[in-house]
């Protein structure tokens, strides 16, 4: 299995254009991050997690030729407002895009995204075929996909366990059941939007002590905000076991 991240950042705090701080002005191309989102590729299975307002720009950076699927963590603008570029896909592979959410990130999208969803449809608009899914197992294809339950505040959302990886954004919370369904996992990624107390999302701290909780051989930070500054100086603070992901990084696992 072959995991590249397409995006480590967020949308959270002071934009880049109005902020003088050391991670907003540094030359590294680390700190150069989109919206949080990754590409899933596992015996030619293409799948991608979360279409933020990047998403087109991060196919297109990554060389993304083939996308079997889409599946969503929750239904935040940063993490489904780049859907409608699903069409040059669908134009490419001549067939719907498969969507995997919850029923209620579902209804989020119709919402959102009417045009998709209009009884009489406009030629060019995205196709999509909607997949229900909830805190159980499912598969895609021959593989299993793990949902795992996690707060965003009072917002429930999903993390996925994929094999020996899991992917955990925009959480702050985690039950006891759900943290058994990480035991073993090799390969985690878990999100730390800054150093501060936050009211939805795991900080540097937080997100250090899940990580040597579950005790993975890996451990990587993702959804980091410019509040963090930059990744050469935040690597420094880490144990060795644990990264600050970046955008272009790619794990095979």
């Amino acid at each position: 299995m072959k995991i590249t991240f397409l995006g480590t950042g967020t949308s959270q705090g002071v934009p880049v254009i109005a902020c003088r701080c050391a991670g907003c002005m540094s030359d590294n191309e680390r700190d150069k991050r989109l919206r949080s989102s990754i590409l899933v590729e596992l015996d030619g299975l293409v799948l991608v997690v979360d279409t933020g307002p990047d998403f087109r720009q991060q196919m297109l950076r990554a060389g993304v030729a083939k996308l079997d699927g889409v599946l969503f963590t929750h239904e935040h603008r940063d993490h489904i407002a780049g859907l409608d570029d699903i069409r040059s896909f669908n134009f490419i592979q001549k067939s719907p895009m498969d969507i995997f959410a919850e029923e209620r990130v579902l209804r989020a999208l119709k919402s959102g995204f009417p045009y998709v969803f209009a009884e009489k449809k406009y030629p060019g608009i995205p196709q999509v075929m909607m997949h229900p899914i909830s805190r159980h197992p499912f598969n895609i294809g021959n593989h299993e996909i793990i949902p795992i339950r996690m707060m965003h505040y009072r917002l429930p959302l999903l993390g996925f366990r994929i094999g020996d990886f899991a992917y955990l954004t925009d959480a702050n919370y985690i039950s006891e059941p759900e943290k058994v369904k990480l035991f073993g996992v090799k390969y985690l990624v878990v999100n730390a939007l800054r150093r501060e107390t936050h009211i939805s999302h795991f900080t540097l701290s937080q997100a250090v002590s899940l990580i040597t909780e579950l005790s993975p051989s890996m451990g990587y930070l993702t959804h980091i905000s410019h509040q963090m500054g930059p990744s050469l100086d935040l690597e420094k603070e880490l144990p060795p076991h644990i990264r600050p992901a970046y955008d272009g990084l790619v794990l095979e696992v």
